[in-house]
């Protein structure tokens, strides 16, 4: 092992896993985008929100009574429809994390993209059924969204270098927080020259056309692949090596609950997720709210939180690779530092858009400081399974994420009720809360957060290969485990230490 000689130098920004990179980003785009476009189009689908404002019509055109259908509903079922996605992705993200370690991954992405964009086109006709109808719509699209959102972590255990993991996972993440910027920017202007449904008719044939993409693009494993230079294969293959097992054990459930570290991971993965959802549903209502502005208006501030969020995620992933690779920083130093900054960042602004926004522009400055700096997490406790339990990758993933989401649920739901029970004073109720929630997560990581494999998740065989190099007394035997099936046995040369099939010999 001390003769290998270094990977051959492979090609960087232009290569096939960046393109897998930012086709996943494209993907989260047009998922977000999807989901949050109703955001802003419920300005304009309830009554009372001045949905005829926008009438500029010729002769030629349909009405606005037709263009723009308006519903009755009262504050408590708009917010139950804007986070019903989020009830939908809960159901997913722990079966699809464990089964996208099994099966295709490309298969489970590519149907779920396709059935979500499908019921993105179904929504117009699902309000006109009524707010029970839209609501299930709405469960049934986060279902998919959660099956997209959670199986395409799994690719990265095969396709991300652990020197490029940072930069390749923050720029296809990076699609969720420049989604809604997208969503946000066009849907005022649809809305205002096609009328709200085309929005949606719009963002459901881009998905459908993105699944063709991803079938004839993707490929689960980079061996697979039949453009990819060789260099760039061994590349991949020899760094990412030590963090894939094709063998799927049990999943130590005990020793999961026990672990401090995982849990680190999750209480900051509730914390982000408890802002990043708030913000993402109700920032169009806080400044309808607080400035009485149109629907156009709002769909050009809207928008703005999300664009330097993308940036920060990218410039996130970027800085962490960069401290990574020249050995700057611990991993571990990495990893709490950009969770901190995640955290902290967003509660401290929160205080000062309560206490120092005095005027229009200090408020919108506060609210794209909040959403921006949280996308630092991104790259801390978002990527942190990836390192205390490589083998269980998808699965803990899944998990923490549910955690998160229910967080956000938990959020989202206290945001509508405070808004529906006292409107002048809200604001002041949810960021105080949010913070706190943010403060605690971020001092819980600090203390307890961990970057390397733990017991529980390292690999049988690795064991065996141990305690074969290990000097053995002549008193105490010989005992490994068989990687087909588990099975003990005493006999040395019936031990296989790997896949590669290294036999321990018995004249050894």
């Amino acid at each position: 092992m001390e003769d290998q000689r270094p990977p051959p130098k492979v090609p960087g920004f232009c290569s096939y896993r960046y393109g897998l990179s930012f086709l996943l980003h494209v993907c989260n785009l047009v998922v977000v985008a999807q989901s949050m476009s109703l955001s802003l189009t419920m300005v304009v689908m309830v009554n009372g929100t001045e949905p005829h404002s926008v009438t500029n019509f010729s002769a030629n055109q349909l009405p606005a009574h037709v263009r723009n259908p308006v519903y009755d509903w009262s504050p408590d079922i708009q917010g139950i429809i804007l986070s019903s996605t989020v009830y939908g992705r809960i159901i997913t993200q722990v079966p699809v994390g464990y089964f996208s370690g099994i099966y295709s991954t490309k298969k489970i992405v590519g149907c779920a993209l396709l059935l979500c964009s499908l019921f993105n086109l179904f929504i117009p006709l699902a309000a006109d059924l009524g707010k029970t109808t839209i609501i299930v719509c709405r469960v049934l699209q986060g279902f998919a969204q959660g099956i997209v959102a959670a199986g395409q972590h799994d690719i990265w255990v095969r396709w991300a270098p652990p020197l490029e993991r940072g930069r390749l996972t923050s720029i296809s993440t990076s699609g969720l927080l420049l989604g809604p910027f997208i969503a946000l920017l066009v849907t005022g202007l649809i809305c205002q020259s096609l009328g709200w449904p085309m929005v949606f008719y719009i963002f459901g044939t881009c998905g459908c056309a993105l699944c063709v993409l991803w079938v004839v693009l993707v490929y689960d494993d980079p061996r697979d692949h039949p453009c990819m230079s060789i260099s760039e294969k061994e590349y991949i293959t020899s760094s990412t090596i030590q963090q894939f097992s094709s063998k799927r054990q049990f999943l130590p459930i005990k020793a999961m609950l026990k672990s401090l570290p995982l849990w680190a991971i999750s209480t900051g993965n509730c914390a982000y997720y408890w802002t990043y959802i708030i913000m993402n549903l109700y920032i169009p209502t806080f400044i309808n709210s607080m400035f009485h502005v149109n629907v156009r208006e709002n769909g050009l501030l809207s928008p703005l939180p999300y664009l330097f969020a993308w940036i920060f995620g990218i410039l996130a992933g970027q800085m962490s690779d960069f401290f990574q690779s020249r050995n700057i920083l611990r991993l571990l130093t990495i990893w709490k530092l950009f969770t901190s900054l995640g955290l902290l960042l967003p509660a401290f602004f929160s205080v000062c858009l309560l206490y120092l926004s005095s005027s229009f522009l200090s408020t919108i400055v506060f609210l794209i400081l909040i959403t921006a700096t949280g996308s630092f997490s991104v790259v801390g406790s978002q990527l942190n399974a990836l390192d205390i339990a490589p083998r269980y990758y998808g699965f803990l993933k899944g998990v923490t994420t549910v955690i998160g989401l229910m967080g956000g649920i938990v959020g989202s739901t206290l945001t509508g009720i405070i808004i529906n029970q006292d409107l002048e004073s809200s604001s002041f109720k949810i960021f105080i809360l949010m913070s706190a929630i943010s403060v605690g997560s971020s001092i819980f990581y600090l203390v307890f957060a961990a970057a390397e494999v733990q017991d529980w998740a390292r690999d049988r065989e690795q064991t065996c290969l141990r305690s074969l190099l290990e000097p053995r007394k002549p008193d105490l035997g010989f005992t490994c485990y068989k990687l087909d099936n588990s099975e003990r046995v005493n006999d040395a040369a019936a031990c296989w230490l790997s896949e590669e099939h290294i036999k321990w010999n018995n004249d050894h």
